[in-house]
């Protein structure tokens, strides 16, 4: 069964998106955190993607307090945004998070992956493979590489990670619809438990992933911050399950 992860992108302590990762196009969708977190597990969440926008992007922030405060209620929480070294790691953990998102060091210090592995196991380390037109982005989206996120994943795969979220970096916040066959594609080269992440605006996106019976999850944010359609309505239609 695909999992639904509402997301809260923190700023500021602040629930906010940004159009295509950019902090010049933030909306505010709320100021307590915590009341965000409790709405979503009311309708149904079981794990909610929390991001600190502040560490992704060097800034000094609060929001390990925020997990925290998140984490102590009945919801796992998947946690990432400038976790560049294994004492940010344990750092997150210690705050409460069951699964963290790293991104950047992914590709600049995979040792760090690898002994993180090594020390909390491989359900709770999870590969972030953002990409802008089919190359690896890093450091809060900031930078692009050359690697694309298939070779990518398949190195991070000989290294014992499972889990990997993929966000196509132009559409996340846009509303403009995931990219569905990248993901998939993603999945079904890389054996790896995928998330889909950046621009899921419909129930029939949630169709199309839940049926390839290969994409693990959805991060959904802005689609429900705009009420494109509900919590609710989302784990009702995984919930269905549909043959692998």
């Amino acid at each position: 069964m695909m999992i639904i992860y509402p997301a809260i992108d923190l700023r500021g302590g602040k629930v906010v998106r940004l159009r295509e990762g950019d902090p010049n196009q933030q909306t505010i969708f709320s100021e307590q955190p915590l009341e965000t977190a409790q709405r979503w597990i009311a309708d149904g969440a079981q794990w909610i993607h929390v991001v600190n926008l502040d560490g992704a992007f060097n800034q000094a922030n609060h929001n390990l307090n925020v997990l925290e405060a998140i984490a102590r209620l009945s919801v796992s929480v998947q946690f990432g945004g400038g976790l560049r070294s294994l004492a940010d790691i344990e750092h997150a953990f210690e705050r409460g998070a069951q699964r963290v998102v790293l991104g950047t060091v992914a590709l600049k210090e995979p040792h760090i992956v690898y002994e993180a592995i090594r020390r909390f196991g491989s359900e709770a380390i999870c590969v972030g493979l953002d990409a802008r037109d089919g190359f690896i982005t890093t450091h809060g989206w900031t930078e692009t590489a050359t690697i694309t996120p298939t070779a990518l994943g398949l190195r991070m795969a000989e290294m014992g990670v499972r889990h990997a979220l993929f966000t196509d970096v132009s559409r996340d916040g846009a509303l403009s619809g995931s990219n569905i066959q990248a993901t998939i594609e993603l999945a079904e080269q890389t054996h790896l438990q995928v998330i889909a992440s950046g621009g899921v605006a419909t129930l029939d996106e949630l169709t199309l992933l839940a049926k390839s019976g290969v994409v693990a999850g959805a991060v959904i944010g802005m689609a429900l911050y705009t009420n494109q359609f509900t919590l609710q309505e989302a784990i009702q239609l995984t919930e269905r399950g549909y043959p692998k």
